[in-house]
């Protein structure tokens, strides 16, 4: 429970500082640090970062920064998707499973290196809406290859779904990011319901991770705007690239640990 408390405040921190990219940190955390079997940390790292993201979202809600159609087309797609990532998941031993996800990361960490993602796109039109009729299929496509990696791997995928929206829709960054935590929350959801049954929950240890990453979160929130974000953003996708090693490395030397 101590390690699940530390753990979560940690992410929390990270979600807080950074506004995102923290929470694919949760599963090797529980796997890891809170000693959860593979079977249950994925679930479980789907509803810490469900209620995460939902906590995060509010505020940007209030503000009316999330575009509604958008998070429904995208959000729509990936829970419909997430139930075919669960169904991959249990056909995959844990250690390509782990493999995976370590290789998710280091995505992940490129994505965060790279930053600055540029305004506009094939999508945008010159008011700021959206050329659905030219971009659907594709706001589809990049919902369902998301929903897939949030049943497959437990993940939210906003690392993915925030170039999508401002790239390719061609979204402003405040409202990327509130779109992005609504779609998250979606995907969670249903990504957590398609593996409801697979394994018990260590509902105990699964509160005292979130509550401490949503206290890590508010608390961090307030630090970030004095610290330099760009620099922060490098060091922790240095740790996600530790973080993948030893995930992998685990993974090949410890096939049958997270069982």
């Amino acid at each position: 429970m101590l390690t699940a408390l530390v753990l979560g405040a940690l992410i929390g921190v990270l979600l807080g500082l950074l506004g995102g990219g923290g929470s694919i940190l949760a599963v090797p955390a529980l796997v890891y640090g809170a000693g959860l079997p593979l079977a249950s940390a994925v679930p479980a790292s789907l509803l810490v970062v469900g209620i995460s993201s939902a906590t995060a979202a509010l505020p940007r809600v209030h503000a009316g920064q999330v575009r509604w159609r958008i998070a429904g087309v995208f959000g729509a797609a990936g829970a419909a998707a997430a139930f075919g990532g669960a169904a991959l998941n249990r056909l995959m031993p844990d250690q390509a499973v782990l493999l995976g996800f370590a290789a998710l990361m280091v995505a992940a960490g490129w994505r965060m290196l790279a930053g600055g993602d540029r305004l506009g796109g094939a999508c945008a039109l010159p008011g700021g809406g959206v050329d659905w009729r030219s971009c659907l299929p594709k706001s589809i496509g990049a919902g369902a290859a998301v929903g897939v990696l949030t049943g497959l791997f437990g993940v939210g995928g906003g690392f993915l779904i925030i170039p999508a929206l401002v790239v390719g829709l061609g979204l402003p960054m405040a409202a990327a990011v509130g779109t992005s935590l609504v779609i998250v929350v979606v995907n969670s959801v249903a990504g957590f319901a398609a593996h409801a049954g697979d394994a018990t929950l260590d509902y105990g240890v699964i509160a005292a991770f979130t509550l401490a990453a949503v206290a890590g979160s508010l608390a961090a929130a307030r630090l970030a705007r004095r610290l330099d974000a760009d620099r922060l953003r490098r060091w922790f996708a240095y740790l996600v690239f530790a973080v993948a090693a030893f995930v992998a490395a685990q993974a090949v030397l410890h096939p049958g640990a997270t069982g």
